[in-house]
């Protein structure tokens, strides 16, 4: 897929955050847009902005990536609206802070629901639509795991949980179509710490303090929505298996392969750190307040 000009795009999870990002980007290059999210509001501010970048045409829904039926039916009226489908992006995630003692069955079942099962949905139902792409305007599949799919962090069993079976899925998907000879490109993305709300939205085990948990992913956050894109679009574009999104997704994976489990007292370090940061912040805000 050289460029995105007339491709058919999808992207899940595009009210905000990586999926805004993306979609926006693909209608800065003349991409025709399918996108969904749960979130009705931020989904029509999305698809506005990207009729705004001179995206052709926009086909926005609201879409539950965890409900089966509900992604197969976009996927097949995307296709006959359009069609034909070239890139599915499989972006939409959620998040959830709790250590495995701490966390309700309902939290576990909910964030599998969507991070893996609607991985699992979405290439599912768009796959058969990507086998009839035409050859010349290709066909590729994005999904979106996590540097938490390369390094189980704590307080995240969950999240992780999902991200490495997104990793498992894609991987085996990618096997497979290369096997069978098929052109249909997959791509794993693995990002970092990105300045999105997905933290700030996230479920916590009662008693968490959001608010310090966000403010501690804020603190670790460096890359911005719209490089994630963009790095993400170029993987795609030059072919690539797998990218890691921002330095410190790569440090996560170059550090968990040489020096597998020794690796991790430098990731506890750098929590601790970014723990001792946001309390010395949330002191001075304090002190400021009561002067």
């Amino acid at each position: 897929m050289r460029d995105y000009a007339g491709r058919v795009c999808t992207v899940t999870g595009a009210a905000s955050g990586i999926g805004r990002a993306l979609a926006l980007a693909l209608a800065g290059q003349g991409a025709l847009l399918a996108l969904s999210d749960v979130d009705a509001e931020g989904l029509d501010e999305t698809a506005e902005q990207a009729r705004q970048l001179g995206a052709k045409e926009v086909y926005a829904d609201v879409v539950d990536v965890a409900r089966r039926a509900m992604v197969q039916g976009w996927a097949d009226t995307t296709a006959e609206r359009f069609g034909q489908v070239n890139l599915v992006v499989n972006n939409a995630g959620v998040a959830l802070t709790a250590s495995v003692d701490e966390m309700e069955w309902a939290d576990f079942e909910w964030i599998m629901g969507v991070n893996f099962w609607g991985v699992v949905h979405g290439t599912k139902s768009f796959l058969p639509h990507l086998r009839r792409a035409a050859p010349e305007r290709g066909a590729h599949v994005v999904n979106v795991s996590s540097s938490f799919g390369l390094f189980g962090m704590p307080m995240r069993s969950a999240y992780s949980a999902t991200k490495y079976a997104v990793r498992g899925f894609s991987e085996s998907l990618r096997n497979e179509l290369r096997r069978e000879g098929t052109e249909i490109g997959v791509t794993t993305a693995y990002p970092g710490g990105i300045k999105t709300a997905i933290v700030r939205n996230s479920r916590a085990a009662e008693g968490t303090d959001r608010a310090e948990v966000a403010a501690i992913h804020d603190s670790l956050s460096k890359t911005s929505a719209q490089d994630a894109a963009r790095v993400i679009l170029t993987s795609v574009r030059k072919g690539r298996s797998r990218v890691c999104v921002g330095l410190d997704a790569k440090v996560m994976d170059l550090g968990t392969r040489l020096l597998g489990s020794a690796f991790e007292p430098v990731v506890h370090a750098s929590i601790e750190r970014a723990t001792a940061k946001v309390a010395r912040q949330a002191a001075k805000d304090t002190a400021g307040t009561l002067s």
